[in-house]
């Protein structure tokens, strides 16, 4: 198994431009740029692959490949709250083909998201020359919109925010810099940790 990699951005951001203002309690639009990049660095920090929630929070498409199919007969994605999968390989003949969506289904755990292979299912040879001959593309993230996002991860974006607009030096004397405690405190329970 690879890393994955993502197919399709998140439409929106858990916190808009104008919510981080409001919350800054900034009402020029002098700063825009400034704490839209803030807002890009926090939901860096936290969303995705390398985000440190090891989840999606928005939904993006993700593309998991392997070499060929699983002896478990089931194959572990790497972010819970799927929503959609759809599963390819590449025939002997070098040809991509799709796996009937009936002969397996999506299940959730507390490690997260799986696609397992019904009974009837047999992996059909793979073409030997290729190193992803078996493919997932899903799409992963708390739901389309914003409010989807549970309010403590979205809180915790605007507090990152705010703190960053406000400690724009790397280190100040006398001063903490980094993630503020209290956002620390809210992400904590949507951690996906033993991963």
């Amino acid at each position: 198994m690879r890393r994955p990699i993502r197919t399709s951005a998140p439409a929106v951001k858990p916190v808009s431009l104008e919510e981080a203002k409001q919350h800054c309690r900034v009402d020029t639009n002098e700063d825009d740029v400034v704490i839209a990049a803030f807002i890009d660095a926090a939901v860096s920090h936290l969303d995705g692959w390398s985000g440190v929630l090891g989840r999606c929070l928005i939904n993006q498409g993700w593309r998991l490949s392997l070499t060929g199919w699983p002896a478990c007969r089931s194959i572990r994605l790497p972010f819970p709250d799927v929503s959609d999968a759809t599963v390819k390989y590449f025939d002997v003949d070098n040809v991509e083909q799709t796996v009937d969506a009936s002969l397996f289904e999506r299940v959730e755990d507390e490690r997260g998201a799986i696609v397992e292979f019904r009974e009837g299912f047999t992996g059909p040879a793979v073409f030997a020359d290729r190193s992803a001959a078996v493919t997932v593309e899903f799409v992963a993230g708390y739901g389309p919109a914003a409010g989807d996002v549970p309010q403590a991860i979205r809180a915790a974006i605007s507090m990152m925010v705010a703190h960053w607009y406000n400690h724009r030096e790397v280190a100040v004397e006398g001063q903490s810099v980094e993630v503020p405690f209290g956002a620390s405190m809210l992400i904590a329970p949507f951690r996906r940790t033993g991963i």
